[in-house]
């Protein structure tokens, strides 16, 4: 046991400790680290909200090119301003609203393609909530535009999927499913989609509007 005991007196005499320089040059490394993470975030934090001032200055000319006044030069341009934001800040947390903005003037102004480029950035950049929603029916609104009611009708199924009876926009997309399958020629499928309104919307706010259109298809 003895023996032992030597032996590993005798080992850890070889262990050598670091050196004073070397804990200083160490000590300086952490801090260096330090100084660069808060420097990063400070400088993350100042982009933020230069992004934010920058989105709130364009979108005053963004609500004057959704009115119903609106000239084509003035939805150009608040195109063009929203999107040299965007190219500018590409990592603001603001996107998914200025690209949601970005869709609504583009499908204004008729650019069906390009409002659901913008759209799809929206459901890219992971937007939660109300503005999911509204950019999966906006995707919806540029395929009926065009005529394509298969693709319409896909994105409003999506927007139906994450939604319940008792939420905000679930008739409105309900109406809208309905209303491409008509277009569509697929009475049976709008029919029993008008039907699904009044079973589990009795007191639906277009209930009267439901009632009529089945009418007319014979349901």
């Amino acid at each position: 046991m003895k023996s032992l005991l030597r032996f590993f007196s005798a080992r850890a005499s070889l262990v050598i400790a670091p050196s004073r320089r070397t804990l200083l040059v160490l000590a300086g490394a952490v801090l260096a680290v330090l100084v660069l993470g808060g420097a990063a975030w400070f400088w993350y934090a100042a982009e933020q909200s230069r992004a934010r001032a920058a989105y709130a200055d364009v979108m005053v000319r963004v609500a004057a090119a959704e009115g119903p006044q609106a000239t084509a030069e003035a939805r150009t341009a608040a195109a063009r301003d929203l999107e040299a934001i965007l190219a500018r800040y590409p990592s603001a947390a603001a996107v998914p609203q200025m690209a949601y903005q970005l869709g609504n003037v583009r499908y204004g102004a008729g650019q069906y393609a390009a409002a659901r480029a913008a759209y799809e950035v929206v459901l890219a950049r992971g937007a939660t909530g109300t503005l999911r929603t509204l950019a999966q029916v906006g995707r919806g609104y540029t395929w009926e535009a065009e005529r394509d009611w298969a693709k319409a009708m896909d994105a409003y199924r999506a927007a139906l999927a994450t939604l319940g009876p008792k939420d905000f926009y679930y008739e409105a997309l309900l109406v809208d499913l309905a209303r491409t399958q008509e277009l569509a020629g697929r009475k049976d499928e709008a029919v029993e989609t008008y039907r699904r309104i009044l079973k589990e919307l009795p007191q639906a706010r277009r209930g009267e509007d439901v009632r009529a259109r089945l009418m007319r298809l014979g349901g």
